[in-house]
């Protein structure tokens, strides 16, 4: 004998759940509007550079999302840091970046020499999306490559010891009254 679950009275519980549709979440070919949606909903400032690229800046790196290829089939995510670096760091820098290549699976993190002379680390990570991939998937992915691009700022300065300037850029400025009045975050 079989139960119709809408014979079953509610008497002020949880009231019934609609069926959920089964089967695996659609299968999409991901486009700028889509990241652009993520990068809202991850409530992330962001806007488009003079090549289409959606760019996501924070304080000392941007984060760039790409769409290449003849028909846009390859999505990548790059970070490019910000601090510099002398080329007479290269081999300690090389040693940090290894070390975090080894032990993470992304972002892949490599230097750039810049037309200064100067070395910049840049970030990458990338999909093949031109066949369909899975929503919520490639959802995921972007998050957490996002997040990745963070965790390696903090581990980068952390490594290399950038945060001990920071922290005492910090303590010199609360040894100095901190703030003025009528400063504020906002301004």
């Amino acid at each position: 004998m079989s139960i119709d679950p809408s014979a079953i009275p509610n008497f002020g519980g949880q009231s019934p759940q609609p069926p959920q549709p089964q089967g695996p979440p659609p299968v999409i070919v991901p486009d700028a509007e889509l990241v652009k949606q993520l990068l809202d909903q991850m409530q992330l400032k962001h806007g488009v550079d003079a090549e289409g690229d959606i760019v996501a800046p924070w304080e000392e790196f941007q984060v760039y999302f790409m769409f290449r290829g003849e028909q846009k089939e390859l999505f990548a995510v790059r970070a490019f840091y910000q601090h510099a670096h002398e080329l007479a760091a290269k081999t300690a820098l090389l040693e940090a970046l290894d070390e975090w290549n080894r032990e993470t699976l992304w972002p892949k993190v490599y230097t750039q020499t810049t037309d200064e002379g100067e070395l910049r680390i840049v970030g990458e990570t990338q999909m093949i999306v031109g066949m369909g991939v899975n929503i919520n998937y490639f959802a995921a992915m972007v998050v957490n490559w996002v997040q990745a691009a963070v965790t390696f700022n903090q581990w980068i300065n952390e490594r290399l010891g950038l945060v001990k300037d920071v922290d005492d850029k910090q303590a010199g400025d609360e040894a100095d009254g901190g703030a003025e009045d009528g400063d504020s975050a906002e301004s």
